[in-house]
């Protein structure tokens, strides 16, 4: 590989600056590198320049995976000059501004001309660990990082600017473990950083003490706070032992076996001061399987994949570019990225002046994405969704169109998840007189939006009422569709529930054993509509045999006892819109690109 005379205009923007860190060697790190180098140059026909940096000093072997022709400079002996420039300006009198020095020092340097041309088919560099020749061990050993960074504290923080000033992306591999240059590495260059693990207690021991260090320095240097997005990158996973897969991503505390995916929710959590994350549709995707092609110094798996095997490595490491290169968090989840991108595009088309062809599909997008968040238990976001989409589809629509009424419902079902049964109220009242007048009273459509109002009134204590409107869809569910039909029961549930909150407990628990019975033979003992009944049917029964005294009032009069919104019930609206368990759900995204720590 010949030195290469760098002729790159700077970019529009810049580029970002990615690490790659094992904590142990062996993890396959240097060569998923070198694949999403690859992967990342040939984008937009090969149009994206991309920069590898091979700072594992130690054992450098990135040029190994593109037939490097020759020897050239490198990372050491830029920054063997950078040290000879400090040395020089350190005896010039007067305050510095380390940020201006730093840039003065790179500029005399020429940071360029330490950079090769890696691939003549697309715009891959390289810089790679040093020249090797005999010296090159003394000459590494010779170098003192730490006195580096003391002479300049801005230094490496600057020569990352410069490099994502001409590169759109630039790939960092890092030595393994934690001394050395590895912190220079995690810390002070990236605004990515990918660990790469193979799944075992070598691999994982560090790793939780490593993304502690590497945020808590962003967060706790004033000069330091960039975004820093972590990605975990699971390597070396043996595809034909599926129980083996499974025990060390779930682990065993039992067996001693941690568990990478817990380990890295809960750091990553801590890390980023949220209460709970998943990446169980993240880790569902993104696993690099074991495959011979993976050693130092075979031909690349990206050069001959067949990209649309399933089986393929190169199907993985495009399965991580998804989160990867739209900045997404790797708890956002595989069906919210894809929505996510289409209300982004939405959202400039109407910027640039698209009409009913651009808001209309914008308005459902809105929609689909608010009924993710409601049901990964993201209440915030889904309002948030949910409300735009009702204002385009009464703006393009109108207030009485279908599309327009279900939005209005799905936001009504939300505040009442929310507790907010004023606001739930005002919709619900809204929906179901549209629907009545355009439908009929007895159209399935109108029952349901009659149910969801009637549980709304009983949350607002206004048990006659919704009594009475339940009974109306129960009679109208009874005469058109039978005594058994699913629909129907559904209808009692919601009853049975109506009389919980108003203590009339009698007849609910007369009506729960009847919608258990019906729901054991159409459904079967362990659904979870049959289970969710058994549940309140005991807690009824329960209150039954102890009366509890009168339950304090708020001013609005609703009630603080029964089944409220913090309990099981057994109708509406837990079938409509599930609300998962706290091991399924996500937590709220950060505000921006920031690291967002707190």
């Amino acid at each position: 590989m010949e030195p290469y005379e760098l002729s790159l205009p700077p970019l529009d923007e810049p580029g970002e600056v990615v690490t790659f860190h094992s904590y142990k060697g062996g993890a396959g790190r240097t060569m998923a590198l070198a694949n999403l180098a690859v992967m990342l140059a040939r984008r937009n026909n090969a149009t994206v320049p991309t920069l590898m940096i091979d700072w594992d000093m130690e054992s450098p072997g990135l040029h190994h995976y593109f037939r490097a022709i020759g020897d050239g400079p490198g990372v050491l002996e830029l920054f063997e000059a950078c040290r000879d420039q400090l040395l020089r300006r350190s005896r010039r009198a007067g305050a510095r501004d380390d940020a201006a020095l730093a840039q003065a020092v790179l500029d005399a340097v020429g940071w360029e001309q330490y950079v090769s041309r890696a691939d003549h088919g697309r715009p891959l560099y390289l810089m790679r660990a040093g020249r090797q020749d005999a010296s090159y061990p003394e000459r590494l050993a010779r170098l003192d990082w730490e006195a580096l960074f003391d002479a300049c504290p801005a230094l490496f923080r600057v020569f990352a600017e410069n490099v994502a000033r001409r590169f759109r992306h630039v790939l960092v591999d890092s030595r393994a473990g934690r001394g050395g240059t590895a912190g220079i590495c995690t810390t002070l260059l990236p605004t990515k950083l990918v660990l790469v693990f193979a799944p075992n207690r070598q691999n994982l021991e560090g790793i939780e003490a490593l993304i502690g260090r590497a945020t808590t320095w962003r967060r706790s240097h004033e000069d330091e706070q960039r975004q820093m997005l972590i990605y975990p990158l699971p390597s070396r996973i043996e595809m034909d032992d599926s129980a083996r897969r499974a025990l060390w991503r779930r682990g065993d505390p039992e067996r001693g076996i941690p568990g990478y995916q817990p380990l890295f929710e809960r750091a990553l959590a801590e890390a980023y001061g949220l209460s709970r994350i998943s990446l169980e549709s993240y880790f569902d995707e993104v696993q690099l399987q074991q495959a011979r092609g993976l050693m130092c110094g075979e031909p690349l798996p990206v050069f001959g994949d067949e990209e649309d095997d399933r089986f393929s490595v190169t199907r993985t490491f495009q399965a991580f570019l998804g989160w990867f290169l739209g900045g997404y968090r790797p708890w956002q989840s595989r069906d919210e990225i894809p929505l996510l991108n289409a209300v982004a595009q939405g959202r400039a088309a109407m910027e640039r002046g698209g009409g009913r062809g651009v808001s209309l599909p914008l308005a459902r997008d809105l929609a689909r994405l608010g009924e993710l968040y409601r049901r990964e238990g993201r209440p915030d976001q889904a309002a948030g969704c949910l409300e735009e989409s009702v204002s385009l589809q009464v703006l393009i629509l109108g207030e009485d169109h279908a599309d327009t009424l279900d939005s209005k419902a799905a936001l009504a079902d939300l505040l009442f998840e929310q507790e907010k049964y004023q606001e739930a109220h005002f919709l619900q009242v809204a929906v179901l007189a549209v629907r009545e007048r355009l439908f009929g009273a007895g159209a399935p459509i109108t029952l349901e939006a009659a149910s969801a109002l009637a549980a709304t009134l009983a949350q607002l204590n206004q048990i006659p009422e919704a009594l009475a409107l339940q009974d109306a869809v129960i009679e109208a569910h009874v005469r058109q569709l039978g005594n058994e039909h699913l629909a129907t029961v559904e209808s009692l549930a919601v009853r049975a529930d109506i009389l919980c909150h108003g203590e009339q407990l009698d007849g609910a628990v007369d009506l729960l054993e009847q919608v258990l019975a019906l729901r054991t033979r159409l459904l079967g003992g362990e659904h979870a509509d049959t289970v969710r009944t058994r549940k309140v049917l005991a807690q009824a029964r329960t209150r039954l045999k102890q009366p509890e005294p009168p339950a304090a009032r708020d001013v609005h009069g609703r009630g603080h006892r029964g089944v409220g919104a913090e309990q099981p019930r057994a109708g509406y609206p837990v079938v409509r819109g599930r609300r998962g368990s706290p091991d399924e759900l996500a937590v709220d995204e950060l505000s921006g690109p920031s690291l967002g720590m707190r």
